[in-house]
Parts: structure tokens; sequence; C-alpha cells
């Protein structure tokens, strides 16, 4: 289930605290309401989390996977490696 986040619409709170985070179901609808204030609340579009890769892919690595690998032995032509 995907994390969603919410803000008040106006104002702030002392039960929520403002800005919160929510699990819910892809198919449920946008959270209307605080659900435990019971203010209006507006969802806020957020930053996704990539995870950097540290390691550079090897040919073997490739290979391992079910990838076919190529290197380039001229202008335009490739050899199977």
């Amino acid at each position: 289930m995907p994390t969603y986040e919410y803000e008040l619409a106006e104002g702030v709170c002392r039960i929520c605290r403002g800005p919160f985070t929510i699990r819910r179901p892809m198919d449920a609808n946008v959270l209307e309401k605080c659900p435990l204030c019971k203010k209006p609340v507006r969802r806020v579009y957020s930053r996704i989390n990539v995870p950097k890769v540290t390691a550079p892919v090897s040919v073997a690595d490739a290979k391992n996977a079910g990838f076919v690998t190529y290197k380039k032995i001229g202008n335009g032509e490739y050899e199977r490696q």
C-alpha cells in the first residue's frame, strides 16, 4: 500500500499537529477530513525516494539476469559477447 501525505486545508490543530502521512489502498478515495480532528485536509504531492545504485553492473551480472550484451567494435558495428 502506498503512503500518502496530507495537510490541513487551513489553520493548525493541537490534536493532529499539521501534516501527517497515512497508508491507504491505491483505489481508496482521497481523504477529505483528518481522521483525528475531522478538519478538512488536502493531499500533498511529495518527492519519491529512489535508492542510489552503488555498484556498476558488470557484463557477468547482465548475463546472469538473462540479458544479451554487445561490445562496440567500430562505427555502428557491435559484437555479441
